[in-house]
């Protein structure tokens, strides 16, 4: 919360600073994804007073509104933030599972220690330690700020055990079950979750598309490719039906990674095509530049960009990547960010969740049921295992992070979309009514990805229908 505060006063200075007369009924919505959207009138000297109306004609020009976006002061973190951040974090879930019918028996960790009466009981807690008996069942340590507990899955309940092994360190979870001395008996595990929501569509015709990892800068990137996208997007490649598909995209999303970065990885400089990051940044609004302003671009960034990796990420740097604030179709939010497209007359229009990703990773590396499952060749799974826990990286080890009053990676609002990135392998999926999207990738295998075995599936447009909220897929490859 307080980088959000941080980021409004920096925004509402800088405004003033140019002369812009703020209505005080529109400061709370001012940031530094707005500044991005007045960038080419600030640029022109041109005076405004940013008022109501003034908002609703620049969001109606794109259709865009910025639900979350984070911009987080750079200081020093002591024990005591990461202790108010967890504690945070774990309010935020418990509030999530706590309506759950599975929870109406639920009692804090403090009450059940030294409790030797069996009686069946819920408890929500933060999963510390996972360990084997030595019958082979899995133990679990519990705790919430009451105290901890141990809590026993049995192999004999195989539903139950299967399921307990997909657990993550950190995550969030209820469990049911009979109480013993300083230990719990599960019978069950439930999850925040996600709910079946109303598949919503747009009374317009219109569709948005999905791109990430460019990686420009990089030996590796496909510009050929990249430029036959652009000729699509402008009409100029295709049938006539493809055509009237790239006439009816009205949102570009580009979920991180625009540039390839520098020092990212061992070896990566020999790598380079462009070895000045501002250059990349430089060619990357080039291209970018080329497609049509009517069409809006919503970006985040990732972690080859240049700029902190602990999440959350801020909007990419004006001062860095200035040439893409230049354009006046691009509008910057941060990684996560959650910003509403569409929205028009009676229908309010969809909620889209972005994550470039940095956390997946781990998960395909630790939790046996996704890498058994093509791990990487599969993201739909990775996607639905943190929508289940509604974290975008549960487990401490999973991602960097800068520890705030309000964990941010906290899915609390389900989102109607949800756009990813990073493992360089396009998929399109609805989960209960949700749209998931893993952005495909414009860099061929790198040395690095070879190394380990990394089969990246580049230049993949997933396109959403928002009228019929149909997916397919566009192949810009050989």
């Amino acid at each position: 919360m307080g980088g959000e505060i941080l980021d409004r006063q920096k925004s509402v200075e800088f405004l003033l600073s140019k002369g812009v007369l703020i209505s005080p009924s529109v400061v709370e919505k001012i940031n530094s994804g707005l500044i991005s959207q007045l960038k080419p009138l600030l640029e022109k000297g041109e005076s405004f007073v940013l008022d109501e109306a003034f908002l609703q004609g620049l969001s109606q020009a794109f259709n865009v509104e910025i639900l979350r976006s984070y911009n987080e002061p750079s200081s020093n973190r002591d024990v005591e933030d990461f202790v108010a951040f967890f504690n945070s974090r774990f309010k935020q879930l418990s509030n999530l599972l706590i309506h759950r019918p599975e929870m109406s028996n639920k009692v804090s960790i403090s009450r059940l220690v030294n409790k030797s009466d069996r009686e069946a009981v819920s408890i929500i807690g933060l999963v510390s330690n996972i360990a084997f008996t030595k019958n082979n069942n899995i133990k679990l340590t519990l705790e919430d700020p009451t105290g901890s507990i141990g809590v026993i899955v049995t192999k004999r309940d195989t539903q139950l055990f299967r399921a307990a092994s997909s657990l993550t360190l950190d995550e969030v979870i209820g469990v049911s079950g009979t109480n013993g001395k300083n230990i719990l008996f599960a019978s069950s595990i439930t999850w925040p979750g996600i709910p079946l929501i109303d598949l919503k569509k747009s009374p317009l015709q219109e569709s948005a598309i999905v791109l990430s990892d460019l990686h420009v800068g990089s030996k590796n990137f496909l510009e050929k490719e990249f430029k036959k996208f652009l000729s699509w997007i402008n009409g100029r490649l295709g049938s006539e039906a493809q055509v009237k598909l790239a006439n009816k995209v009205k949102y570009i999303f580009i979920v991180g990674d625009l540039v390839d970065g520098v020092g990212i990885y061992p070896g990566q400089y020999n790598e380079l095509e462009i070895k000045d990051i501002y250059k990349q940044y430089e060619m990357c609004a080039e291209l970018l530049s080329q497609i049509p302003q009517d069409k809006a671009i919503i970006i985040c960034p990732g972690n080859h960009d240049a700029l902190r990796l602990a999440e959350p990420q801020p909007p990419l740097s004006i001062e860095l990547a200035s040439p893409l604030y230049k354009l006046p179709n691009v509008i910057m939010v941060s990684n996560p960010a959650r910003v509403n497209i569409g929205r028009t007359g009676g229908f309010e229009g969809f909620d889209v969740l972005l994550y470039h990703g940095y956390s997946f990773d781990y998960y395909v590396a630790n939790i046996e049921s996704i890498r058994n499952s093509g791990g990487y060749n599969n993201p739909e799974l990775i996607l639905k295992y943190l929508l289940q826990r509604r974290h975008l990286a549960p487990s401490h080890g999973s991602t960097l992070y800068v520890p705030t009053n309000i964990d941010p990676l906290v899915i609390e609002k389900i989102p109607d979309m949800f756009f990813t990135g990073h493992i360089h392998k396009s998929a399109l999926f609805n989960h209960r009514n949700i749209t998931l999207v893993s952005g495909s990738c414009w860099q061929s295998k790198t040395s690095f990805q070879e190394k380990v075995g990394h089969e990246p599936e580049p230049c993949r447009v997933p396109i959403i229908d928002l009228h019929t909220r149909k997916m397919r897929l566009l192949n810009f490859g050989g």
